[in-house]
């Protein structure tokens, strides 16, 4: 059979048109509160004990944060300390009792009520994953299946629509705590649906930006003053300026396309090398800014919150597959975190490297149990010339080692750096090192391109050469 007709007897779709939605909160929404407490016991707990055992849950409701969980660690902890401090950086800072109070922003750093239901971890967990194993034996903390997804339409390999949607809600919490649109406030979802063309050989191209939603939190338009809505509790500090009064409410939507909308698309880069711009166009796009009217009450006055609420919006807004496990509060040997973060490594690494145009890598795992039980990567047939799905699997399975150990090794994972990804999506994040920190370490991608010249063969005897290293890291 020649190259040319096996390519096409694997090809995922027929060439077509379709819509695809994608949606995305605010740090402020109150699952992401959760999220965020969460992750910032776990930075706290490894800051002082990067070995800590850390699976720490957040429910919010009202004036209320509550944290729970299983955890054993060296560090001592000031969990009320940890929770006002990360309510006040989000810009919570005012409750009122009352759902018709236009000063209530729903949640205070000051007044709220602190809960506490922390016990230590199950002897029989840590017996099975960790005691008396080296770093690269211990296992896995628990069962479960675990995905990563790349794709080639956006310079970091994020599927456009959630791409912006994340970044829109980024940059409206962005454009709040600067001071630009003052008026806004914490709380805020975000939606996009755009046009693709798959084309034949199962990759996309997005073509048009058809909806873009934003709902979002705000002060009391043509009321609210300046002097008493950054009043000095909160993060921002008070404002000493000349007073000033909260826009209308058209005015208010129309900063927010200004300011948020343009300046968002702006900042992304399609495939072609051209800004997100290229493919708007005010005119012919379906805009809903503040859709219901005004959002005035916010925050878990408005919604109750609980961390892990929020795992599509955490990976990839709908593409690719979720294995169902959520991330924030969990240290690196569990491997519904550690594993999501390798799999975007690997799918991410397949796809910049032009193996193939898309890319979706699923891993599962048995508690205290190091190998990963299995290995799938889907090309939805976009592989790069001869290669096949199964010579893409084979280089993944030469060139990542996915242990629990392994991967807390590679990707630094035992480092205090996970409260800056429990908001804005996990992926998609520009990697970075900060005081000797690696943050989305996962986003860095290994440079494969080596492979891109070979053929379905030559991965064949490259594998053989190397049978033995890869078992010892993964199933045969």
């Amino acid at each position: 059979m020649s190259a040319a007709v096996a390519k096409k007897q694997r090809v995922a779709a027929e060439e077509r048109v379709f819509l695809f939605s994608s949606e995305s909160v605010n740090e402020g929404h109150p699952d992401k509160v959760a999220d965020q407490v969460s992750d910032a016991v776990l930075d706290a707990c490894l800051t002082a004990d990067p070995y800590s055992k850390v699976a720490c849950e957040t429910a919010t409701k009202d004036n209320m944060v509550m944290v729970f969980g299983e955890i054993t660690t060296k560090a001592n902890l000031d969990y009320d300390a940890i929770v006002r401090n990360e309510v006040k950086k989000i810009g919570f800072d005012s409750f009122v009792d009352d759902l018709g109070s236009v000063d209530s922003k729903g949640l205070s750093c000051d007044s709220c009520e602190v809960l506490v239901r922390i016990n230590k971890q199950s002897p029989d967990i840590a017996g099975g994953v960790h005691v008396g194993k080296s770093d690269l034996d211990v296992g896995a903390g628990d069962q479960g299946i675990m995905f990563g997804y790349a794709s080639d339409e956006t310079e970091n390999c994020m599927p456009l629509t959630h791409l912006m949607a994340t970044r829109l809600g980024k940059v409206l919490t962005e454009v709040r705590k600067d001071g630009s649109l003052w008026w806004l406030r914490p709380d805020g979802k975000t939606q996009v649906t755009i046009e693709y063309l798959q084309h034949s050989d199962g990759s996309v191209t997005p073509k048009m930006i058809h909806t873009v939603v934003i709902s979002t939190q705000h002060a009391e338009p043509l009321k609210a003053k300046r002097t008493e809505e950054q009043n000095g509790k909160d993060f921002r500090g008070a404002y000493k300026g000349p007073e000033q009064v909260a826009p209308s409410m058209a005015d208010m939507n129309e900063a927010i396309h200004e300011h948020v909308v343009l300046a968002t698309l702006k900042s992304i880069t399609l495939k072609n090398g051209k800004p997100a711009t290229s493919i708007y166009d005010r005119k012919t796009c379906n805009l809903h800014i503040n859709p219901s009217g005004k959002f005035i009450i916010g925050g878990p006055q408005g919604d109750a919150g609980l961390t892990g609420r929020k795992i599509i919006i955490d990976t990839y807004g709908g593409w690719g597959a979720h294995g169902g496990g959520a991330f924030s509060g969990k240290d690196p040997t569990k491997v519904d975190r550690s594993a999501a973060y390798a799999c975007r490594w690997m799918a991410k690494s397949v796809v910049k490297a032009g193996l193939c145009k898309r890319a979706c890598v699923q891993l599962s795992y048995a508690i205290g149990v190091a190998k990963p039980l299995s290995l799938f990567v889907e090309t939805y047939g976009t592989e790069n010339g001869d290669l096949s799905a199964k010579a893409i699997t084979d280089i993944v399975k030469m060139n990542f080692d996915a242990r629990p150990g392994a991967l807390a090794r590679d990707l630094d994972l035992r480092q205090p750096k996970y409260n800056v990804t429990a908001a804005y999506c996990h992926f998609g994040r520009e990697p970075y090192t900060k005081d000797g920190i690696r943050y989305f370490a996962w986003e860095d991608a290994i440079d494969l391109s080596k492979y891109a010249t070979m053929s379905a063969a030559d991965v064949d005897k490259a594998v053989a050469a190397n049978k033995a290293k890869i078992l010892a890291k993964w199933v045969d």
